[in-house]
């Protein structure tokens, strides 16, 4: 893929887009947040092919061998199938597309799969980690197939102590798949765009340098 890839473009997107937001936010971990991140904001057809060649990009940096992208119902759907129109388009690859349903279907062709046949090298995406549950429910149905996993490939890492171990969940789930587990953009990144910024906040920057001293690594 031609060209390089402009981090702080990224970051302004997600901010534009809403995807990225700050103020105080109670998380399901029970932290209270500066930031919050979700990128169901990602609603149009421009929007989704800036973030299609977000992850192609990412994809094609990581050197990841890569058949299918699989995205994890419901938010790794999208980004699969933008994902995978980017590689087309930009860099004229063609891989398959595939996802799950949340519940099994039991009448027409059935199953939870839908799309691509699962072979060769799967790589799934997904939007951020923090439990990694719904990667991990992708997994299961991935190793019933004869594919192999080559990794993961997910928009922003928080970088946050996973439960109380030494590690981010990214970690953990490195660990747990023994894959690499690559992001377009971690915490990091958010907190030195900010710091970068000619309107940079004081006091944001301060809640978010403090909020990554205490749960981050």
């Amino acid at each position: 893929m031609s060209g390089t890839f402009d981090k702080n473009a990224f970051m302004q997107f997600l901010m534009d887009q809403g995807v990225l937001k700050f103020g105080e936010f109670t998380l399901n971990s029970g932290r209270v947040s500066p930031y919050f991140f979700n990128l169901g904001q990602v609603s149009s057809g421009a929007a989704f092919a800036q973030l299609g060649r977000a992850y192609a990009h990412t994809l094609q940096a990581s050197g990841l061998a890569c058949d299918v992208l699989f995205g994890p119902a419901y938010k790794g759907i999208p980004i699969a199938v933008a994902g995978a129109a980017a590689l087309h388009e930009v860099a004229s690859i063609d891989v398959g597309v595939a996802y799950n349903r949340k519940e099994a279907k039991d009448h027409g062709e059935g199953g939870r799969l839908v799309g691509a046949e699962l072979s060769g090298s799967v790589v799934l995406v997904d939007d951020v980690l923090t439990s990694g549950k719904a990667l991990r429910e992708a997994v299961a149905l991935v190793a019933d197939s004869d594919a192999t996993i080559s990794g993961v490939v997910i928009a922003l890492d928080r970088q946050e102590r996973f439960s109380d171990a030494d590690k981010t969940a990214v970690m953990q789930l490195q660990e747990d798949l023994q894959v690499p587990v690559i992001s377009i953009a971690k915490m990091d990144d958010i907190v030195e765009f900010l710091g970068n910024s000619d309107a940079a906040d004081s006091e944001l920057l301060l809640a978010m340098q403090n909020y990554r001293r205490e749960y981050c690594l």
